[in-house]
């Protein structure tokens, strides 16, 4: 006698259930111990994760500690020498850019010019730090080479960051100024040191001197206001 749809049905579910039972009952035996090793094996993975992010973050937060009293202690006048060759080895760029150009002024500090100039050419140098670190460099050494150098030796050298809208612009704009001065182009010289004087951002010690030898040129300039300040405040040149 046929069975009728509904238990039919009802009896193909019950076979299928049995069978998926039974596939799993299979697959627990024969897999089921490298299941639970994979399982522990990745919370063991996690866990080690989750401790090497908690000791990064606490040697990050110790390196930052001692990067601020490293910086506080050679603005004072006072290095902790031992604190900066630390930090100089750092694997973190910042703090060992900082830590080298810290290391390069002291040298400087201490009478020792060479010594100061071959740091900064080694730190204009490096390529595993960012290119304003290399940048500032770059400008500390030539300053300290300005007057051994060829105008055109230091323009050339300059260029790259003597243009507006370059952090360093001030700086190395104010040295390729003075760089054409020296070779009898002061209409360059001139609009040069104009530009620095209306540039927003340049410090306002490079852009008082920009007005005062743009004047020197036969330019006229005037220091750009910052931010909140009246357009009264400008200082033309005189």
């Amino acid at each position: 006698m046929a069975m009728t749809p509904a238990p039919n049905e009802a009896f193909i579910r019950e076979v299928d259930d049995a069978v998926r039972q039974d596939d799993l009952a299979h697959f627990g035996k024969r897999y089921g111990l490298l299941v639970v090793a994979l399982i522990v094996l990745g919370l063991a993975a996690f866990g080690g994760w989750l401790l090497w992010q908690n000791h990064q973050h606490n040697v990050a937060d110790e390196t930052g500690e001692t990067y601020s009293k490293a910086m506080a202690s050679a603005a004072s006048g006072k290095a902790d020498d031992a604190a900066l060759k630390t930090l100089a080895g750092s694997a973190t760029g910042g703090y060992r850019a900082g830590a080298l150009l810290a290391e390069a002024g002291i040298k400087s500090d201490r009478g020792d010019i060479k010594g100061a100039i071959a740091a900064f050419k080694a730190i204009a140098a490096d390529t595993s730090l960012a290119q304003p670190y290399r940048d500032l460099a770059t400008i500390r050494q030539t300053a300290f080479e300005f007057d051994d150098l060829t105008p055109q030796a230091v323009i050339d050298r300059l260029k790259p960051m003597a243009e507006k809208g370059n952090p360093w612009f001030g700086s190395a704009g104010e040295m390729s100024a003075i760089a054409y001065m020296k070779l009898g182009k002061r209409d360059v010289a001139g609009a040069l040191f104009a530009e620095i004087a209306k540039t927003e951002g340049v410090p306002r010690t490079i852009q008082t001197r920009a007005v005062q030898m743009a004047s020197i040129m036969g330019v006229d300039a005037e220091i750009a206001p910052k931010s909140g300040d009246s357009k009264d405040m400008t200082a033309n040149a005189q």
